[in-house]
C-alpha cells in the first residue's frame, strides 16, 4: 500500500478516535457535530484494496467494464432489451461515418492541438462499443482503426492555447484506453503494442501532472474527477500487461476518490455546487469510479447517501418539458454529460424502482433537434457506452410517486428551492426556482470553516470558481414559458444574475460606483479574495400550500462589509400558477455609504424581447410578447415610487462562444435606513387590477393585490429572526400569510377559515349600562328627596347623610355584580384560579392569544432523544439546554428525582396544593427569564467540595473503573469536565446575545420526567410543548446492553436505580404509578436478567407515560417515535414543527437529514445513526432475547405500531 493512501487513512482513523472519546457536543451555536466513518469500515476498504491482484480471467481484455464472456450476451441484448439504446449508438456511428472530416482526428498534430479537442476522446468509447457489438461492420471497424492510429501518432494530446489544462488529455486518455479495452481482441498484435505504449506514456504524464496541478488537490471539482478517472482507466488497462508502477497510480486515484466519496456523503441533498451542467460532468466520472472501484478493488460505495439522493438533482431541476434545467452557476441550458447514463446507473445500483430509467427515457424522448438546447457534438454521445452497460431492462420505467402535480423541492445543502419541476410542458405547469446558499454548498462551507479534518487545507482543497454571485436570485416560468431566467455561463458579475447591486460602494472593483456580491469581477468566482470565502446566503423559509408558494432568503453575508448592510432579505410568493410577487427588504446601518439599489431581471430568449409597460397608468414595468400572449412585470415601493427601467442587452464570453442576454434594470433611491420594494410578475391569463402597500411597519409589511377580481392580502414579516415578532405580526411562528375569500394561508402550517376575533363588547356594554342606570337612579332618588324635603321635615344634614348611605349601598351592589360577571382586564377578576392562570400563562407579555412555544423533551435514557438537538441548535428561534449539567442543575428538594427513572407521577393537584415551590421557581426562572438565569450562574474554578459533590456516586457521574485513579488524576479529569461545562454556559449566553428572542428547549436526561409532564404544564401553561420520545424496546434494550463496552446498563448503574423502586414509595402526595408493579415483581425473581428487567422497565414507564399524558391537550403534547425521525426525517420533523407552530427551515432540515442519513452522526454510547443501524438489533440480538422482549412488551408494541420480528 502506498504511503500516501495509508497516511490519509491513518489520519481518518485518528480523527475517529479523537471524536469518539468526546462527550456530546456542548454548544448551542454553530458546530460541526459529525463523526467519520467507523474505523473498521475504513480499515476494511484498505484491506480489500489489492492493487497487485492478478487477473481473474484467462483473457486480458476486455476487463474494464465487462469480461470477454459477457460480450455475446451484450450482442444479444442489442437485438432485444437494449435495442432502443443500440439504435442510438448506431445512429451516432452513422453520423460519424457520414462526416469523417469533422469527426476523425485531423491528420496534422497542429490542427489537433489548435482547439479544444475533448470530442475525440469522448466519441471513441461508443464507437468502439458499436464495433464490438457489430463485428461484421467492417466500415465502422476501419474507421475506428484510422481514428486510433491518428491519435496514437500525436506526440501529446494537449491543447496549445491551454498548456496548463490537462482536461482534454483526460478525455482523450479515458476514451482511448476504454476503446482499447473494448477492441483488444479485434486488434492485431502490432496495434496492441503501439496503443498500449501510448496509453502507458500518457498515463505516466497524467500521474506527474496530478502531483503538481491544482486538480490533484481540489476536491469535488469536475477537473479532478475527470482527470482522476483518466488516470485510473489508464492504470487499469495497462496494469494488466505492465509492471507494478500502475499500482501506484491506482493508489493515488483511490486515495483521492475515496476522499471525494467521503465528502459527498456530507451532502445530504445529492447536489453539486457547480450546478446541473457541470454537476452532470462530475457525476459522470463519479458513477464510473464507483462501478470500477467495486469491480476491481471490492470497494463498495453504493450505500453513500449522496448517491441515494442524486436522482433529485436531475428530476427536481427540470423545467416543464424535460428539455431545460435551472441554470445556476456556470451552465448551458441543460447538461454537459448525460444524464441518461447517470440515471440508469442510479436505477440499477441504488434506486431499483424504475424512476431512473423513466427519467432517462423522458429526457431522450424530448431532446430538442435544433436550437441552443441541442447537446454539443463533443459531448452528446460520450456516455452511451456506460448507459448501455448499466441499463437494467428488468426495471420497468415508472415516474416517481409525486409525479403529475407541481411540488416544491428543497435542496438544503445547495441552498436552492424549486417548484413545478419534472412535469410536461402544459399551460398550467409553472416553474419557479430560488437560490440563496453558502459558497461551495453548506457541507463544504462548514468543513472549511470548522476544520474537522486535518487533510482539508481550507479553501485550497476546493475550487468553487464555477459558482456565481447569485445569492437571492430566482427564475420564473409561468405556463412553462421562461419569463425570468439565469444568464448561464459567463463572467462572474452580479448584474448578470437576478440579484441586487448597490451604490456608491467604497470597495467596488468593477462597474464603479456599483458593487454586487463578493467574488465578482472576473472570469471565475474569486473565492480566495478578502471576505469572499465567507460569502453566504441562507434560505430562511420555504413552504408550499396547493399552488401557492413562499420562499425567502437572506443574502447580507454575500455583500462586502464596507457597504454596512444589516439585511438583504428577499421574499417570493407564488399566488397562483401565473402570478409571482417578489419583495425586497433592505436595511442599512446608519453609517452606510450606499444610497441606491438596483435590481436585474434576465431573459435569454432572443425571439421575445422585453419592452416598456405601465400598469394601470400608475406603475412602470416591462412586458414580453410571446405570440400575442403578454407576460408583464411592474414594481413600486410603499411611497408609490416606480422608476422607469432600463432595458438592455449584453453579450459575454461563455465556454468557447458568446452568449446573448437581455435584462430589465430598475434603480430605486434609498431614502431611509429601511427600503422595501415590491415586484409583480404575471402571465397572460390572469388579471391584476390593483396593488399597493397597506402596512409598512418595523416588523413587516402588508400588500393588497387584486387578482382575477379577488383581493389578496399578503403579510410578510421582515424582522424574521424574532419569533415573538412573527407571532405578534402574523399570529403564528411563520414568515408570511395570504388571506382572501374568508380564508388565510399560513405558510408552513396550512390553510384555514378566518375566525373573527371574539370581542367582549357585549360584556362591556352591559357593565356600562348598569353603571349608568345605577348613577341615574341615585340622582333621581336624590332629586325626589330634595323636592319633597319639606314633607319629611328632614334637616339638610340628615338628608345628605341618607343620600351618601344610598350611594354607598348602590355602589356595593354594583361592585358585587362586576365581581361575579365581568371578565375584562378593567374589571380585574382576582379569583384564585385567575391568579394561578396568570402565573403560568406568559401570554400577557407576548400579546393576547399568543403562546410562544416552550419545548420540553422527555424520554427514557438511551431512547435517542439527543438526536432532537439537531432540530434546535444553531437556530435563532431556540436555545437548546441540557438538564442537568454542572451549572444548570435541578435544585435539591424533598422531592428526589432519580437521574435514571422513577415511578412517581406528579399530578396537577399536587402543584395546586402548594408543593414543588422551589422546583417551580427554578423552572420559571430558567424558562421565563432564561437570560437572567444564565447570567446569574457564577462561572469560576470549582472548589474541591464542588468537584466531589458533582462527581459523587449520588450524582451517578463516577464510574467504577475510574475509582482506581489517583486523586490528582481525578481532580484533573473533573476540572477538564468543568471547563467544558463552563464553555457550554458561555455558549448559551452568546447565543442569547445574538438571538435574544430564542425560546428555551429543555432536554431532560432522566426518564423520571416522562411521568411528570403535568408539572411543566402547570408551571408553563399553554405555552408548553412536550415531546415524548419512545423507541422500539428491542432496539432500546440492545442499545442499553450491547451497543457499547462497558454497556450503558453498567455505566448508568441501572440495577442500583431500580433497587429504589422496590421501596414503592414516593415523597409526600406523589402517586406511585401502578404500571411498575410487574417490574417490582420481576426484580424480586432470582432468575431475572438484564433483558427481562429492562423489558419490564420499558413496558412500565411507557405504559404509565401514555396513561398519564393522555390528559394533556394535543396542542401541548406529542409522542414521537425515534424510528420515525431516522427513517422519515423530513416528514417527522415537519410534523414536530407544525406542533410548535413554526415552519421547518431548510437549515434545520439539512441538520436532521445529516444526522439521520449519512452514517456520520454519533449518539453517545451508541455510535453512528442511520436507517440501517437502527435495526442492527435484528442481526445482533439473540433470537431468544428478542422473543423474551416481545412476550413482555407485545401489547404496547402493537399499540405503538412496532411489528413482531420475522427472521
Amino acid at each position: 500500500m502506498a504511503l500516501m493512501f495509508t497516511g490519509h487513512v491513518l489520519s481518518l482513523i485518528l480523527l475517529v478516535f479523537g471524536f469518539s472519546t468526546c462527550e456530546e457536543s456542548m454548544g448551542n451555536y454553530s458546530e460541526w457535530a459529525i463523526f467519520t466513518k467507523n474505523v473498521d469500515e475504513i480499515t476494511q476498504k484498505v484491506k480489500d484494496f489489492r492493487p497487485h491482484q492478478k487477473p481473474r480471467r484467462s483473457m486480458l481484455h476486455p476487463s474494464l467494464y465487462f469480461d470477454a464472456g459477457e460480450v455475446q450476451a451484450m450482442r444479444q441484448k442489442s437485438r432485444t432489451s437494449h435495442l432502443h439504446l443500440f439504435r442510438v449508438i448506431r445512429s451516432a456511428v452513422t453520423a460519424m461515418l457520414s462526416n469523417p472530416t469533422y469527426y476523425l482526428p485531423p491528420p496534422k498534430y497542429a490542427d489537433f492541438t489548435a482547439k479544444w479537442n475533448e470530442i475525440y476522446g469522448n466519441n471513441l468509447p461508443p464507437l468502439a462499443l458499436y464495433c464490438l457489438l457489430c463485428p461484421e461492420d467492417k466500415v465502422a471497424f476501419e474507421f475506428v482503426l484510422e481514428y486510433m492510429d491518428r491519435m496514437v501518432s500525436y506526440k501529446d494530446w494537449l491543447v496549445e492555447n491551454a498548456p496548463g489544462d490537462e482536461v482534454p488529455v483526460g478525455h482523450s486518455l479515458t476514451g482511448f484506453a476504454t476503446a482499447f479495452d473494448f477492441l483488444y481482441n479485434l486488434l492485431d498484435h502490432q496495434r496492441r503494442q503501439r496503443y498500449l505504449e501510448k496509453i502507458w506514456i500518457v498515463t505516466e504524464e497524467m500521474y506527474a501532472y496530478s502531483q503538481v496541478r491544482s486538480w490533484g488537490k481540489q476536491l469535488l471539482h469536475n477537473h479532478q474527477a475527470t482527470n482522476m478517472m483518466a488516470l485510473l482507466t489508464g492504470a487499469l488497462v495497462t496494469g494488466v500487461d505492465k509492471g507494478s508502477k500502475a499500482n501506484l497510480w491506482k493508489q493515488v486515484v483511490v486515495d483521492v476518490m475515496e476522499k471525494t466519496m467521503f465528502l459527498l456523503n456530507h451532502v445530504v441533498d445529492g447536489t453539486l455546487d457547480e450546478g446541473v451542467a457541470y454537476g452532470s460532468y462530475t457525476a459522470k466520472s463519479i458513477t464510473q469510479y464507483v462501478f470500477l472501484a467495486q469491480r476491481h478493488f471490492n470497494i463498495n460505495n453504493l450505500d453513500n447517501h449522496w448517491l441515494k439522493t442524486h436522482f433529485w438533482f436531475y428530476y427536481a431541476t427540470l423545467l416543464p418539458g424535460f428539455q431545460r434545467t435551472v441554470g445556476i452557476a456556470d451552465s448551458n441550458y441543460n447538461w454537459f454529460y448525460g444524464p441518461e447514463s447517470q440515471l440508469v446507473f442510479l436505477d440499477k445500483f441504488i434506486l431499483k424502482n424504475g424512476a431512473g430509467n423513466w427519467l432517462a427515457q423522458q429526457i431522450r424522448k424530448h431532446r430538442p433537434k435544433d436550437g441552443p438546447m441541442v447537446p454539443s457534438t463533443a459531448q452528446r454521445w460520450s456516455t452511451l457506452h456506460t448507459e448501455y452497460i448499466w441499463y437494467d431492462a428488468q426495471l420497468t420505467p415508472r415516474p416517481p410517486a409525486e409525479y403529475g402535480t407541481a411540488r416544491m423541492h428543497i435542496f438544503p445543502n445547495w441552498g436552492v428551492v424549486t417548484y413545478g419541476a419534472g412535469l410536461p410542458n402544459t399551460q398550467t405547469n409553472t416553474f419557479v426556482s430560488f437560490k440563496s446558499g453558502k459558497l461551495g454548498g453548506r457541507a463544504v462551507y462548514d468543513i472549511v470553516h470548522f476544520q474537522p479534518y486535518s487533510w482539508i487545507d481550507g479553501w485550497r482543497s476546493f475550487n468553487p470558481g464555477h459558482e456565481h454571485p447569485d445569492q437571492n436570485s430566482f427564475t420564473f416560468a409561468p405556463n412553462g414559458q421562461v419569463f425570468v431566467s439565469e444568464a448561464l455561463y459567463g463572467p462572474k458579475l452580479s448584474h448578470l444574475n437576478n440579484v441586487l447591486v448597490f451604490a456608491p460602494s467604497p470597495s467596488s472593483q468593477c462597474n464603479q460606483p456599483w458593487e454586487g456580491q463578493l467574488g465578482e469581477c472576473a472570469q471565475w468566482l474569486k473565492w480566495t479574495g478578502e471576505e469572499a470565502g465567507d460569502a453566504a446566503g441562507e434560505i430562511i423559509s420555504a413552504s408550499q400550500h396547493g399552488e401557492m408558494l413562499f420562499v425567502s432568503g437572506e443574502a447580507v453575508s454575500a455583500y462586502s462589509s464596507s457597504m454596512r448592510l444589516k439585511s438583504v432579505y428577499r421574499s417570493l410568493l407564488l399566488l397562483n400558477s401565473q402570478t409571482l410577487l417578489v419583495v425586497d427588504h433592505i436595511e442599512r446601518q446608519e453609517a452606510s455609504p450606499i444610497n441606491s439599489v438596483s435590481a436585474f431581471f434576465h431573459n435569454l430568449d432572443i425571439d421575445f424581447k422585453y419592452i416598456p409597460y405601465r400598469f394601470m397608468n400608475r406603475y412602470n414595468g416591462a412586458m414580453m410578447d410571446v405570440w400575442d400572449a403578454h407576460y408583464k412585470m411592474f414594481w413600486f415601493d410603499p411611497q408609490g415610487n416606480s422608476p422607469t427601467a432600463s432595458i438592455l442587452e449584453a453579450e459575454q464570453a461563455a465556454e468557447f462562444k458568446k452568449r446573448w442576454t437581455q435584462f430589465v434594470n430598475v434603480t430605486f433611491h434609498m431614502e431611509s435606513l429601511v427600503t422595501r420594494i415590491a415586484y409583480v410578475f404575471y402571465g397572460p391569463y390572469v388579471n391584476v387590477s390593483s396593488c399597493r402597500f397597506v402596512d409598512n411597519s418595523k416588523s413587516g409589511l402588508q400588500i393588497s393585490l387584486g387578482v382575477n377580481n379577488t383581493e389578496l392580502l399578503v403579510s410578510v414579516v421582515t424582522d424574521y429572526q424574532n419569533l415573538k415578532t412573527r407571532f405578534s405580526y402574523l399570529g403564528f411562528g411563520g414568515f408570511a400569510s395570504v388571506s382572501s375569500h374568508g380564508q388565510i394561508t399560513r405558510f408552513g402550517l396550512g390553510t384555514e377559515a378566518i375566525v373573527k376575533p371574539v370581542t367582549h363588547d357585549r360584556v362591556i356594554f352591559p357593565f356600562g349600562f348598569k353603571f349608568n342606570v345605577a348613577a341615574g337612579l341615585i340622582l333621581c332618588v336624590s332629586l325626589v328627596i330634595l323636592t319633597f324635603q319639606w314633607r319629611f321635615y328632614l334637616s339638610f344634614r340628615k338628608l345628605m347623610r341618607w343620600v351618601l348611605v344610598l350611594v354607598v349601598a348602590l355602589w356595593c351592589i354594583e361592585l358585587l355584580d362586576v365581581w361575579s360577571a365581568c371578565t375584562q382586564p378593567i374589571c380585574a377578576k382576582w379569583t384564585r384560579a385567575e391568579v394561578q392562570s396568570s402565573g403560568k400563562d406568559t401570554s400577557s407579555s407576548q400579546g393576547p392569544g399568543i403562546h410562544l412555544p416552550d419545548v420540553v423533551i422527555a424520554a427514557l435514557p438511551g431512547s435517542g432523544a439527543e438526536i432532537l438537538k439537531q432540530l434546535f441548535f444553531n437556530s435563532s428561534d431556540f436555545l437548546y439546554i441540557r438538564v442537568p449539567t454542572a451549572y444548570i442543575d435541578i435544585p435539591e428538594t424533598e422531592f428526589e428525582i432519580d437521574s435514571f427513572v422513577d415511578a412517581c407521577e406528579w399530578k396537577a393537584s399536587d402543584i395546586h396544593g402548594g408543593h414543588f415551590r422551589l422546583l417551580r421557581g427554578w423552572l420559571q426562572s430558567l424558562v421565563l427569564d432564561t437570560k437572567l438565569h444564565l447570567q446569574n450562574i457564577h462561572l469560576h474554578e470549582p472548589s474541591k467540595g464542588k468537584l466531589a459533590q458533582y462527581f459523587s456516586v449520588g450524582k451517578d457521574k463516577k464510574r467504577k473503573s475510574k475509582r482506581r485513579e489517583s486523586l490528582p488524576e481525578q481532580r484533573s479529569r473533573m476540572k477538564g469536565t468543568f471547563d467544558r461545562e463552563t464553555e457550554y454556559v458561555r455558549a448559551l449566553r452568546r447565543h442569547l446575545l445574538y438571538y435574544p428572542g430564542a425560546r428555551p428547549v429543555l432536554s431532560l436526561s432522566s426518564g423520571s420526567w416522562t411521568l411528570k409532564l403535568h408539572f411543566f404544564q402547570e408551571v408553563l401553561g399553554s405555552s408548553m410543548r412536550a415531546l415524548y420520545i419512545v423507541r422500539d424496546p428491542r432496539a432500546w434494550i440492545y442499545s442499553m446492553v450491547y451497543s457499547s463496552k462497558p454497556s450503558l446498563y453498567t455505566l448508568k448503574n441501572v440495577p442500583e436505580h431500580l433497587a429504589k423502586l422496590l421501596k414503592g414509595k414516593c415523597n409526600l402526595n406523589s402517586e406511585y404509578a401502578f404500571e411498575y408493579e410487574l417490574l417490582k415483581k420481576e426484580l424480586t425473581k432470582p432468575e431475572a436478567n438484564a433483558v427481562s428487567i429492562l423489558s419490564h422497565l420499558w413496558l412500565a414507564n411507557t405504559a404509565a407515560a401514555l396513561r398519564i399524558n393522555t390528559d394533556l391537550l394535543p396542542a401541548n403534547y406529542q409522542l414521537v417515535k425515534f424510528e420515525d425521525i431516522v427513517l422519515s426525517p423530513q416528514k417527522t420533523t415537519e410534523r414536530i414543527f407544525a406542533f410548535l407552530g413554526i415552519p421547518l427551515s431548510p437549515a434545520t432540515l439539512n441538520q436532521i437529514m445529516f444526522a439521520t442519513s449519512t452514517n456520520l452522526f454519533y449518539l453517545p454510547y451508541e455510535g453512528e445513526i442511520s436507517p440501517t443501524n437502527i435495526n442492527v438489533w435484528k442481526q445482533n440480538l439473540p433470537r431468544d432475547e428478542i422473543q423474551v422482549i416481545e412476550n413482555i412488551c407485545w401489547t404496547l408494541m402493537e399499540r405503538l405500531g412496532y411489528p413482531k420480528f420475522v427472521d
